[in-house]
C-alpha cells in the first residue's frame, strides 16, 4: 500500500510543476485524496458490501468533488489533475500513468448492464471537461482536447479534438513531423505568408484542411509552370496572357497590405501580405 502512496506522489511530481514537497502534496491534491478512497472502496465492492462501497464513494465526493464509482478499476500512477467535477463510471478501466483533468467524465451511453464505460489505455491525457462516452478504447498515448466529445475508439498516439470528438493526428516520427513543417514552411515563403498559422501539431481540423489545400494548390502551380515551359521550348504559345494582377486597393477593406515582390515569371506578380 505504501509502495503505491509514493508512486502515486512521484507521479504527480512529473506531471505538476506546481508540486513542491511531498507534504504539500499529501494535504492539498484531492485528486489523489479521491484515487486512495476509491481503493479502499473498490476492495469492498469486490469483497460484495456493494452499499458500503457506495457510500464510501459518495463521502469522497462530498470531500473531493470527485466521483469514482467504486466498480472502476484503476492503474499506477493515475493522476487526477485540479479534480473537480471529475465522473468515472462503474465499468471504466484506466490504465497507467493517465492523467485527466477536471470536469471529465469517462460515461456510458447505454441503461443495459455490463460493459458500457471507456477503457483508457496506459498514458492517455483527457483535457479539461472533456466527456468520453461508451464502452470505447483510447489507445495509448493518445491525448483527447477539452471540451470534446468522444464517442468512438481512438488509436494510439492520437489526438481527439471537437464535439463529436474527430481524430486530428495520429503517431508519426519525429524525422517525419520535420519534413512536413519543412515542406509546409517553403509553401508559406511562396505565397508570403502561413494561412492560418498551419503547423503539424495544431489541433484545429479546418486549419489543417486549409493546409493540406494549400499544399495541392502549390504542386498544381509547380506542375503548371513546368507544363507551360516546355511547350513554349517546343514553339507552343501558351501561357503568354497575365494572370489578372492584384493591387492595394482589391484589399483596402481587409487590413492587409500587399508588397509587390520579383517573381520567376515576368508575366505574374506576387505579393506578401503584411498584416
Amino acid at each position: 500500500m505504501f509502495e503505491r502512496i509514493k508512486d502515486d506522489i512521484n507521479g504527480v511530481f512529473h506531471r505538476d510543476p506546481a508540486a513542491r514537497n511531498t507534504f504539500e502534496v499529501l494535504t492539498n491534491y484531492p485528486g489523489l485524496h479521491a484515487i486512495w478512497i476509491h481503493r479502499l472502496s473498490h476492495r469492498l465492492w469486490k469483497a460484495d458490501f456493494k452499499w458500503l462501497a457506495r457510500s464510501l464513494s459518495t463521502f469522497s465526493r462530498w470531500l473531493t468533488g470527485i466521483e469514482i464509482h467504486p466498480g472502476a478499476t484503476l492503474g499506477r500512477r493515475f493522476f487526477i489533475d485540479h479534480g473537480m467535477g471529475v465522473v468515472i463510471g462503474e465499468t471504466a478501466e484506466i490504465g497507467d500513468d493517465v492523467t485527466l483533468y477536471h470536469g471529465v467524465t469517462l460515461g456510458g451511453t447505454s441503461w443495459q448492464a455490463g460493459k458500457r464505460h471507456p477503457t483508457l489505455a496506459n498514458n492517455v491525457v483527457i483535457g479539461a471537461g472533456a466527456k468520453v462516452l461508451g464502452p470505447i478504447t483510447i489507445g495509448e498515448g493518445a491525448k483527447v482536447g477539452s471540451n470534446s466529445v468522444v464517442v468512438k475508439s481512438a488509436p494510439p498516439g492520437a489526438t481527439v479534438v471537437g464535439i463529436p470528438g474527430r481524430i486530428v493526428t495520429s503517431t508519426i516520427t519525429r524525422q517525419e513531423a520535420e519534413e512536413k513543417n519543412d515542406k509546409r514552411h517553403s509553401i508559406a515563403q511562396k505565397y508570403g505568408f502561413d494561412a492560418y498559422a498551419i503547423s503539424p501539431d495544431n489541433p484545429d481540423p479546418v486549419a489543417n484542411a486549409m493546409g493540406i489545400m494549400l499544399e495541392h494548390m502549390h504542386q498544381m502551380d509547380h506542375k503548371v509552370e513546368e507544363l507551360c515551359g516546355v511547350i513554349r521550348s517546343l514553339g507552343g504559345d501558351v501561357c503568354t496572357d497575365n494572370i489578372n494582377s492584384l493591387s492595394k486597393e482589391d484589399f483596402a477593406s481587409t487590413g492587409i497590405d500587399p508588397v509587390v515582390q520579383e517573381h520567376s515569371d515576368p508575366q505574374q506578380e506576387a505579393f506578401d501580405p503584411k498584416i
